[in-house]
């Protein structure tokens, strides 16, 4: 087993896509929990797909993706929160206006040009071939600064998220709190798709903090469960994606619904003990 673990680390694209995984797993699970409590989890499927739209803009004027993208899809977090705390749009309307108009344009983008349909599809479907050392140092950069802030503001970020109005009331900033918490969520999600894959990134927002509540009560062994769901199980499907010669991405949420099938089983089962 040792000896299968070091011959596949060994490739320099393989350690790329853990490294930058597991640290994108680790910030997803953490905002996924906050995410999913306020009924904000399909924002990170929303983002991916104007994160795609950008990508294709970026690509076709010969742009850095990354930096181009990162900007435009933190400005669509911010846009989401403002139309849903307006009242003008609910949150799921807003997602689903803004991540359709961004993949249309990035479908037109596509169609339209020549000479870039491989480099979009690794961002569209992901792929741990797509990692160079330049995305691996700033994906490490902007992924610890994520950590860091939420673990700064963590006390502010769970007030928000159980009661929003109480801490409206009680003078906190939760106006700020949830850009706060848009603009982590942005970030993690570009940093992602080069792995994951636009269409699939949003499962590591979601699925690791669903499986964590299936065992887990409290916010904070929630938060903590599904940061260490989330990490094993891009580990177990970057491996199983090697040896099965699978995409990487879709062996990772694969991982992700056999580990929620089995803690809702043990659920169930402490619950009928209990």
């Amino acid at each position: 087993m040792l000896d299968t673990l070091s011959t596949i680390f060994s490739y320099h694209f393989m350690q790329r896509a853990l490294i930058v995984g597991v640290l994108v797993s680790l910030c997803a699970a953490l905002l996924g929990v906050s995410l999913v409590l306020k009924r904000y989890s399909m924002i990170g499927d929303g983002l991916s797909h104007v994160g795609f739209g950008s990508l294709a803009v970026a690509t076709a004027m010969g742009l850095s993706p990354m930096l181009v993208t990162i900007p435009v899809v933190v400005i669509a977090a911010f846009l989401l929160l403002r139309l849903s705390s307006r009242g003008r749009l609910k949150g799921d309307a807003a997602i689903a206006m803004i991540s359709t108009g961004s993949l249309a344009v990035g479908v037109i983008i596509l169609s339209m040009s020549k000479g870039m349909t491989s480099d979009v599809n690794n961002y569209l479907f992901g792929s741990v071939l797509a990692m160079s050392a330049s995305d691996v140092k700033l994906s490490i950069v902007l992924a610890i600064i994520v950590l860091i802030l939420f673990l700064v503001f963590y006390r502010p970020l769970l007030a928000v998220t159980f009661d929003e109005t109480f801490a409206r009331a009680t003078g906190s900033h939760a106006e700020a709190y949830n850009m706060l918490l848009a603009l982590l969520t942005a970030v993690t999600i570009v940093l992602g798709m080069r792995v994951m894959g636009a269409m699939l990134i949003s499962s590591l927002v979601i699925f690791p903090a669903l499986t964590a509540m299936r065992v887990c009560k409290s916010f904070r062994s929630v938060t903590i469960c599904a940061a260490i769901v989330s990490v094993i199980c891009f580990f177990i499907g970057l491996i199983l994606s090697y040896l099965l010669s699978t995409p990487a991405g879709a062996s990772v949420v694969v991982v992700n619904i056999a580990a929620f099938v089995g803690f809702s089983v043990a659920g169930r089962v402490r619950q009928a003990r209990g």
